[in-house]
């Protein structure tokens, strides 16, 4: 395992009307690809992750997790417009030879599909056996599913959506002005806006844990505390936490992408453009996810031909789609068991240690 990158020498055309001269993609693979080329897992990343899946995505991939590289080939690369690698704002602009910072151009969840398709054909793979996200990653997998439908055997979406709600658009906006309210953003230096983002990640966070993560993990048992609540301190830790390891121009351009996503854009409807999809799909929804309900991911099973629905219950609300890894195995595990006994889409090479 190792973090590589692809450099496309070609102008990038962003759905947006948008032109990148050139794109760098930085991707990860684990495992190796075996003789049929059947064995590949791709997974798609959420919206401040990166590519090295077996960094924040512990329990479910892992040498002795359910996608090891004993026997799959996993893929995951940096999302378009991050900072982690992948072209984006703080990528330099040759016109200028100075890094985009907030002039970066607007991209969609489209466009972050195209450029994993560009580094797909690059690596030579033809067909996905397994193709995996969640939240952002999920828009990813289903608008990427709805594109080139023929190229995935199995799906399995998490806590995701065909359209983004005007309530996260509503969240994802507070927090771009909370970013923004700071004024050092718009001076373009590799740490402008480091306050706002602090912010807004104090804000995300509620649309990610809510009610009953802070009850139970951020409620003062002393009751005659006047200040320094514990929540409060919780929110300053966690937008510390993001700004060391992030940066807001990413932020705003990744969030933007977020609010783009609709299936229906240029397509007939959404249920038309689901309905387009072929994979076996499996659908999964946290019970008690107020970002991302679960009556989005109902909507996405009753759409989608092949689909199927589980859900699981996490006192983390949203952010249990990262952190439930055990119900998630659970799960999943289930989905491709049901594939193997139909000895259908999933290689024997994929079973021997199963």
């Amino acid at each position: 395992m190792s973090l590589q990158n692809y450099t496309y020498n070609k102008a990038f055309h962003l759905e947006g009307g948008g032109i990148l001269p050139s794109l760098e993609i930085a991707y990860n693979t684990y495992g190796t690809l075996n003789k049929d080329k059947s064995n590949v897992i791709w997974v798609c990343h959420a919206l401040t992750a990166n590519s090295d899946v077996f960094d924040w995505w512990k329990g479910l991939f892992g040498e002795n997790d359910l996608f090891n590289p004993k026997d799959h080939f996993i893929v995951c690369a940096n999302n378009l417009g991050s900072c982690y690698g992948t072209t984006g704002p703080l990528t330099i602009n040759d016109d200028i030879q100075q890094p985009w910072f907030a002039y970066f151009p607007e991209v969609t969840i489209r466009d972050m599909v195209n450029a994993h398709e560009l580094l797909r054909q690059h690596l030579g793979i033809e067909k996905i056996n397994t193709i995996i996200g969640g939240s952002q990653g999920g828009q990813q997998v289903i608008e990427w599913n709805i594109l080139k439908p023929e190229l995935f055997e199995n799906s399995i979406v998490v806590a995701t959506n065909a359209k983004h709600s005007a309530w996260g658009i509503a969240f994802n906006e507070a927090q771009r002005l909370a970013i923004k309210a700071d004024r050092t953003y718009y001076a373009n230096l590799p740490q402008g806006g480091s306050k706002g983002l602090q912010a807004a990640r104090a804000i995300a966070l509620l649309s990610y844990r809510g009610y009953e993560a802070y009850e139970g993990a951020q409620t003062d048992e002393d009751n005659e505390k006047l200040n320094d609540f514990k929540a409060g301190s919780y929110q300053r830790y966690q937008g510390q936490k993001l700004v060391k390891r992030f940066n807001a121009y990413s932020y705003v351009t990744l969030s933007l992408a977020m609010d783009s996503h609709n299936v229906a854009r240029d397509r007939s409807s959404i249920a038309e453009a689901l309905q387009g999809i072929t994979a076996r799909t499996l659908v999964i929804g946290i019970k008690n996810d107020i970002l991302f309900p679960v009556s989005e991911q109902w909507f996405l099973t009753e759409n989608i031909l092949n689909a199927e629905f589980e859900s699981i219950h996490s006192s983390y609300g949203h952010d249990g789609f990262l952190i439930e890894t055990e119900k998630l195995t659970n799960v999943i595990s289930k989905f491709i068991g049901i594939e193997k006994n139909k000895e259908v889409l999933i290689s024997q090479d994929l079973r021997t240690n199963n």
